[in-house]
């Protein structure tokens, strides 16, 4: 599947010669949860961050490849057998590759709506808890998760903005013995704001 978004990333970017081309540089807020928590453990999303790119080609319907790096939070509280509580930020770094095809509700000179959907890819680079408290490390994640993106692009002028959301489809933890039961997966909302460069006519 990772091959396949690239390809057709490839695919679409070639074809800008032949249709309508934008660049729409981003920035925004995450908001990353996981699903299903282990005995003992409760999970809560906070706010982490992303910037990146989309690369729309085409006109009414069109395709949307895009590369964003983010960090993203999750909050952990571990209750223990003996009474202990611990609670930790997990923060962990990722580039985001995707690769979505849309559609545009609205379509005129002023204001533009879209509907997006599509695979993507998080390439995990780091992982980081800030205060040490919880020992889980890289090592114990997956090195990478497919999803399902999807989201509502609203275009006014020069700017845009972008509410979605991600839905994990690989678990979160990798095979290693201490998490290997654990079945999370990612959820992840996010907001964005940008600027649109190229041809919307």
């Amino acid at each position: 599947m990772k091959k396949t978004i690239i390809l057709l990333a490839a695919l679409t970017i070639g074809s800008a010669g032949h249709a309508q081309f934008q660049v729409n540089p981003q920035l925004g807020l995450t908001y990353q949860n996981l699903t299903d928590p282990d005995l003992g453990y409760e999970y809560k999303g906070a706010i982490g961050w992303q910037v990146g790119a989309d690369f729309r080609i085409g006109d009414r319907l069109f395709f949307q490849p895009g590369v964003f790096f983010g960090r993203n939070t999750t909050a952990i509280r571990f209750s223990g057998m003996d009474s202990t509580i611990i609670e930790d930020n997990l923060i962990r770094t990722n580039l985001k590759l995707r690769a979505m095809a849309g559609y545009r509700i609205v379509d005129s000179y002023q204001f533009d709506l879209r509907f997006m959907v599509g695979p993507s890819y998080d390439v995990l680079l780091s992982v980081d808890d800030k205060d040490g408290d919880i020992t889980w490390n890289k090592g114990d994640f997956n090195a990478g998760s497919f999803n399902i993106d999807a989201g509502l692009g609203f275009d006014m002028g020069l700017f845009t903005l972008e509410p979605g959301v991600s839905f994990g489809l690989s678990r979160v933890f990798s095979d290693n013995p201490e998490v290997q039961d654990i079945s999370s997966k990612y959820l992840t909302y996010g907001l964005t704001i940008g600027v649109n460069f190229g041809d919307d006519d």
